[in-house]
């Protein structure tokens, strides 16, 4: 008897160890599973993340402009000659720059808004005219990745042997220890730079990037070279552009600032001119209008269908077609806002009020569905305590009810708004994927929104569009980040222990 007890036990204690090693199996696969969930999850944010930094900061060149008065006229400041008198600061910093194509090089380093803060500036303080002040010109977008390393790497390589310089017609001669030089660098030498074309016995051959002063012996530490890790047909940027870069950067006329502009400025074909005010504010507009057609519908709706409707088929149908209507696919309301509000109302396209239509109709059937739950949450003994007391239905509802269940009600309010904010399909297909400039000022005007925004930045072929797509998609993360982070909230702050 005893043995058979002693195998029974052992035998119940082998399956308890079993089923004991069997949930630590469980436990460990979730804890593996949740592991590989927020890797993945940081990955994708630290990649936008790095890919988006350079978008939040800009290069300028800090110039001496003279304001002449004869190109600035004092009645109109706006329409003055602020390009060309920038233009005119940057090659005074290059006396020998005087060829047409070294000119054309050294302007092509601004960008095409280079003199737009120093024109806002003179309209606002017009008695600076006639004087000469300190501006910064914003840097064109080729100018301003290579600056920030995104087009190439440049090696500085300190010359420390002694080299004869000569010029044999538009050809320069490098004779002496040419240990150093390879073809393909670049000798800066007597406010100079030579590219070497060629190196023989006893000689380098060099053509000029940009001229040198005078043809004085080198000696170690007045000259340097310049190499990088991509050769000129690689990268967008050419050498005379990359010296005439360094020189500036040698003068300390280069800073680096914070790119206010990305939020303070509308859409632009120039890169370092594009920013995300006008997707805001259309953003803005559109979920106004969103809620203001969603919430006071969805409630009424959740409210009358969950304490008022009689429970017969008629209501079993329209409940099955709600739950239906949060599983469609966003583009077919897309196609829905196209067919009737402006196919056959003809209200105007990408517009802030058929985009908010349409969104609204998006989001509804999510607000109906968490405001249902939310009353239902909601005691029964509530309601009849308020019964009990001679309250009516109606006042039960709206005085107690509903009350209670406004903290449910907001959070599937806010997560609604949310999937709106990053909805795209829909609005492309009423034509909100148009190139927009100016910020809307209603709702009847021509607008984009944030993420119909990312979409048209991410499909330019400029690399600089890259880092601001990646930019407004870290932008709306954190908007949609707050949204839910308001969600939780209002939830904790307001929930209620039954």
């Amino acid at each position: 008897m005893n043995s058979m007890t002693d195998t029974f036990d052992k035998g119940n204690a082998a399956f308890i160890a079993k089923r004991y090693a069997s949930e630590r199996r469980f436990k460990a696969y979730g804890a593996v599973a949740l592991a590989v969930s927020v890797l993945f999850l940081v990955y994708l944010i630290v990649d936008i993340g790095i890919k988006a930094w350079p978008s939040f900061f800009e290069h300028r060149v800090v110039l001496e402009v003279n304001l002449d008065a004869s190109k600035i006229p004092a009645d109109e400041v706006l329409k003055g000659d602020f390009e060309g008198l920038v233009r005119g600061s940057l090659r005074s910093l290059f006396p020998r720059v005087t060829t047409r194509g070294d000119v054309r090089s050294l302007t092509s380093l601004l960008s095409a808004g280079a003199a737009d803060d120093l024109r806002q500036d003179t309209a606002a303080n017009p008695a600076s005219i006639g004087t000469t002040v300190r501006a910064g010109a914003l840097l064109g977008d080729d100018s301003d990745l290579y600056l920030k390393g995104m087009l190439t790497t440049t090696f500085r390589t300190p010359g420390t042997t002694n080299l004869q310089l000569a010029q044999s017609g538009e050809e320069f001669i490098l004779t002496g220890d040419l240990s150093q030089l390879a073809v393909g660098q670049i000798v800066r030498a007597n406010g100079g730079a030579l590219r070497i074309t060629g190196v023989e016995a006893g000689l380098a051959k060099a053509e000029a990037i940009l001229p040198p002063a005078t043809l004085n012996s080198l000696t170690p530490g007045t000259w340097d070279i310049l190499s990088f890790s991509r050769a000129e047909a690689d990268r967008r940027i050419d050498d005379r552009q990359v010296v005439l870069l360094e020189a500036l950067r040698d003068k300390g006329v280069i800073e680096k600032h914070f790119a206010w502009r990305f939020f303070t400025s509308g859409d632009s074909r120039e890169p370092e001119l594009a920013g995300l005010r006008g997707a805001i504010f259309g953003s803005l507009l559109t979920l106004i209008m969103t809620l203001s057609l969603s919430v006071p519908l969805g409630i009424a709706a959740a409210v009358y269908l969950e304490e008022f409707a009689a429970k017969n088929k008629w209501t079993e149908i329209i409940e099955v077609n709600i739950n239906n209507l949060a599983a469609v696919p966003s583009i077919i309301f897309g196609l829905l806002g196209l067919a009737v509000f402006i196919n056959f109302f003809g209200l105007p396209r990408s517009a802030p009020l058929v985009g908010g239509l349409v969104l609204a109709l998006l989001v509804l059937p999510t607000i109906i569905i968490a405001s249902r739950a939310a009353l239902k949450a909601v005691p029964p003994s509530i309601k009849e305590a308020a019964l009990g007391v001679g309250a009516s239905h109606q006042q039960a509802v709206f005085h107690h009810v509903l009350p209670l269940a406004v903290p449910g009600i907001l959070t599937g309010t806010i997560l609604g708004v949310a999937r709106a904010l990053g909805e795209t399909a829909p609005l492309l297909m009423i034509g909100m994927v148009a190139f927009i400039v100016d910020v809307p000022k209603g709702f009847t005007e021509a607008a984009t929104v944030l993420p119909v925004q990312i979409f048209l930045w991410s499909d330019l072929p400029e690399i600089a569009f890259q880092s601001r797509t990646a930019a407004a998609i870290i932008v709306l993360l954190v908007i949609l980040f707050g949204l839910n982070a308001a969600a939780i909230y209002m939830r904790k702050r307001f929930e209620r222990r039954w």
